[in-house]
C-alpha cells in the first residue's frame, strides 16, 4: 500500500494499472530497462530546454534530435532475448 498526495492508501494494483512502467513480479529485465528508456526518451522530448541543450551537444537540428529520440523508444535496449525453454521458473537467473 502506497499514500497519494491527500493521504488515501493506494493499491499496488492501482498503481500498476495507472502506470504502466511500476513493474510486477513477472517482469523480465528487459522489459523493466526497456520501459525505464522509453520514459527518459519521453521525458526529453517533452521538455524543449533539455532537447536542445542535446541538439546543441550534438550540433544537430532539434527536429531531428527529436526525431531520433522517437525511433529509439521503438526499440531503446534493442530486440528482446529469447526464451529459453524449460527454464521458464528455475531461478537461476541468467548467470
Amino acid at each position: 500500500m502506497a499514500l497519494n498526495a491527500g493521504g488515501a492508501s493506494i493499491s499496488t494494483d492501482l498503481l500498476q494499472a495507472r502506470y504502466i512502467g511500476t513493474g510486477h513480479a513477472d517482469m523480465s529485465k528487459h522489459e523493466f530497462i526497456t520501459n525505464q528508456h522509453r520514459d527518459t526518451l519521453a521525458s526529453h522530448i517533452g521538455h524543449y530546454e533539455q532537447l536542445s541543450y542535446f541538439a546543441v551537444a550534438q550540433n544537430d537540428a532539434v527536429g531531428r534530435v527529436r526525431s531520433q529520440f522517437l525511433e529509439k523508444m521503438l526499440e531503446p535496449c534493442g530486440p528482446p532475448p529469447k526464451q529459453k525453454k524449460g527454464n521458464k521458473g528455475a531461478g537461476g537467473g541468467d548467470r
